[in-house]
């Protein structure tokens, strides 16, 4: 691997093929941020979500907000290693482009588990030539996997942030999710964050319940919306920061009286391994 383009690397199996018939969740998300990476079955499922959940192309639009604004917070923090697991479509200002903006040694290793994924990244993801972009192919599920090839950048005896955003939604509770998590934290280095998004059950209910229903009748996926105590629970033993676990409307900037009926659903979160 060269320090100014990505090295893509395929770690472990079960892994999807590619199959342009059946709605993908990545070009589905692609779709609704406006972008050209999407066939017919991924527009058509897509548009059946969109019916429960209008607010779904605000909300992709906000987390890419929410991520970059984090990013941007955490290299000021001093971090320079960047985790980002189930990336999805590579699209304007990633991970690293903002990680090496303001601090262009930084390393960032990518991590989704979805082929189309990978063809784009090895095209579109290039590093500055101090710092490391990375991209492994695997499965969140597979920590053991993502931290070997992860460990071929990033030093785990320093602070990693660790990125989920909009992802462990994908995890059904009987995969136990909060496991995963908590493994994952313990392998790094105190110092280390745990940035969240997650769907929320409990924001417009009705309107979250008739996305889920609608998502998981159209996509490859499942999608489970978790409420606050149950989102919450993925930072036990780690210290919130920032304005601590909130609705995405108000990490928006929005009041609490303005977000009523936003459609919204989903809480995002940051917190520190002491």
């Amino acid at each position: 691997m060269t320090q100014d383009s990505p090295q893509a690397t395929t770690f472990g199996g079960g892994v999807p093929g590619f199959d342009t018939s059946v709605a993908n969740a990545a070009r589905m998300w692609n779709y609704w941020i406006g972008g050209k990476d999407h066939f017919h079955a991924d527009r058509e499922a897509a548009e059946k979500v969109l019916e429960a959940m209008p607010a779904l192309p605000l909300i992709a639009r906000l987390l890419r907000r929410f991520l970059i604004n984090t990013v941007d917070e955490l290299t000021a923090a001093g971090v320079r290693q960047f985790l980002d697991i189930g990336t999805g479509l590579p699209t304007a200002d990633n991970t690293h482009d903002a990680a090496q903006r303001a601090a262009p040694e930084s390393r960032i290793v990518y991590v989704d588990h979805d082929p189309v994924v990978i063809s784009h990244a090895r095209a579109l993801l290039t590093s500055s030539p101090a710092g490391k972009t990375y991209y492994i192919q695997a499965d969140l599920r597979d920590w053991a996997t993502i931290s070997a090839g992860a460990q071929q950048i990033l030093d785990f005896s320093r602070p990693v942030a660790v990125l989920l955003i909009a992802v462990l939604h994908f995890i059904l509770d009987a995969e136990d999710p909060h496991r995963m998590v908590a493994r994952m934290m313990a392998d790094l280095a105190p110092g280390s964050y745990l940035v969240i998004a997650h769907a929320a059950s409990d924001i417009e209910a009705g309107t979250a319940a008739a996305m889920a229903r609608s998502y998981n009748a159209s996509s490859s996926l499942t999608i489970t919306p978790r409420d606050r105590a149950q989102v919450a629970r993925f930072f036990d033993g780690l210290e919130m920061t920032g304005p601590g676990l909130l609705p995405l409307a108000r990490w928006s900037g929005s009041s609490r009286d303005t977000t009523a009926g936003s459609g919204l659903s989903c809480y995002c979160g940051i917190a520190r391994k002491p």
